[in-house]
């Protein structure tokens, strides 16, 4: 045997210990400190991507506890680690929602909080991790990225890489739409976001218009005085929200205990004069609009913590601002083909001016879902991002 085919055992061992290191090793979440791994992988893999915007890190920990999160009561769920190279180098959530099998026949492993290095061995891992969640569930099919409900974040980025995200999209790298598709996987739901570069005229017909059907329907826009009147709306504005999306194939009817979490965690960053609200004659709410100012630069300066200065960011983004987003709109069916879009963006034109903003973005809307598209359709919308959901088959 030739001399430099010869390994000394010290040398063998290490070339073992080597080669076990680059493979990729999945792991279930387990401990409090695996739970901080996971929520805080991204803001490293990210640190120093200028369109990332963190999460607040204490919200991500209260998406894992049930009496924090209403949809860990009717799903099931467990957080996978990827390492490589004794670090690591990816991470999956993967859950079961229980309510929308029963109530759609819908039965899908979701996967989601889905981010990895840019390395297909380490993507590969993680979906194989997820097919295997399925086949043990004796489940055929797997969708991601997505949450427990159709209100939580959803949907790779496939355009608008180099835009700021926002605070209620999801944000990831160009190659991971590669990745995902090489593995084999297929588009299965669309969504389009928009930016709109506010006029510094609003349209004269759009000014009559607003007045007209607000004549004709005898609609009124409510004035807050404060916050705390806004709060006996909370309700119908969630099952009014129901009217309005529950002809979409995805969407699942709001429970009481989600419209509790949700006002928990977004009422304290409303601010009134980004709310409109539309009632008709007999005082009931027949459509809303919840826009905020961007907090996406905030959200970058405080690094995910509320504190002990990252209230400073957002206050400030509050007061002084030139962007923001659009949340949730709602419109009853009855009167969405009636103008109505008309009073609510006139609304929103008034009140932008007065607080300076030039610039808004529109919310993740599915592709089909022109009825809430047609609200931008006069004012040159710019289709700016785009995203997915991608699915697979899984055979037995």
């Amino acid at each position: 045997m030739p001399k430099h085919w010869y390994f000394s055992p010290i040398t063998y061992l290490c070339f073992l210990i080597r080669k076990i290191m680059e493979n990729v090793i999945i792991k279930q979440v387990s401990t409090e400190s695996e739970l901080n791994d996971f929520i805080r992988f991204p803001m490293e893999l990210y640190r120093d991507n200028p369109n990332y915007v963190p999460p607040l890190i204490n919200e991500e920990k209260n998406i894992w506890k049930k009496e924090q999160n209403p949809a860990l009561s009717y799903s099931e769920t467990q957080q996978f680690l990827a390492y490589k190279n004794n670090k690591i180098a990816g991470r999956i959530a993967l859950m079961i929602n229980h309510k929308e099998e029963k109530e759609l026949g819908i039965s899908k492993v979701r996967f989601g909080w889905l981010d990895f290095i840019d390395d297909e061995s380490v993507s590969k891992a993680l979906i194989d991790q997820a097919i295997k969640f399925a086949r043990e569930h004796q489940i055929h099919k797997i969708e991601g990225p997505m949450g427990f409900t159709n209100l939580d974040k959803a949907g790779m980025l496939t355009m608008g890489f180099d835009k700021l995200a926002t605070m209620i999209g999801l944000y990831n790298f160009e190659y991971y739409p590669r990745h995902i598709e090489n593995l084999g996987l297929t588009k299965e739901k669309e969504w389009v976001e928009f930016e709109i570069n506010f006029p510094e005229v609003l349209p004269e017909k759009v000014v009559k218009f607003s007045s007209l059907i607000a004549e004709k329907y005898k609609l009124k826009v409510l004035n807050f005085k404060s916050k705390q009147e806004i709060l006996p709306l909370v309700e119908p504005m969630f099952k009014l929200l129901d009217e309005t999306y529950k002809h979409l194939s995805t969407y699942t009817p709001i429970s009481g205990e989600q419209i509790k979490t949700y006002k928990e965690k977004y009422f304290p960053f409303i601010d009134k004069n980004y709310i409109i609200c539309i009632t008709d004659d007999n005082d009931e709410l027949i459509s809303f609009a919840i826009t905020m100012p961007s907090y996406s630069k905030a959200l970058q300066k405080s690094k995910g913590k509320l504190f002990p200065f990252g209230w400073w960011h957002f206050l400030q983004a509050g007061k002084k601002n030139d962007r923001a987003n659009f949340y949730l709109i709602g419109i009853h069916p009855e009167y969405q083909r009636r103008g109505v879009t008309a009073i609510i963006f006139k609304e929103i034109f008034e009140r932008f001016r007065k607080m300076g903003i030039k610039f808004t973005e529109t919310n993740p809307e599915l592709e089909e879902n022109k009825s809430v598209q047609v609200l931008w359709q006069d004012y040159n919308p710019v289709n700016h991002k785009r995203r997915r959901t991608y699915a697979m088959e899984i055979r037995d």
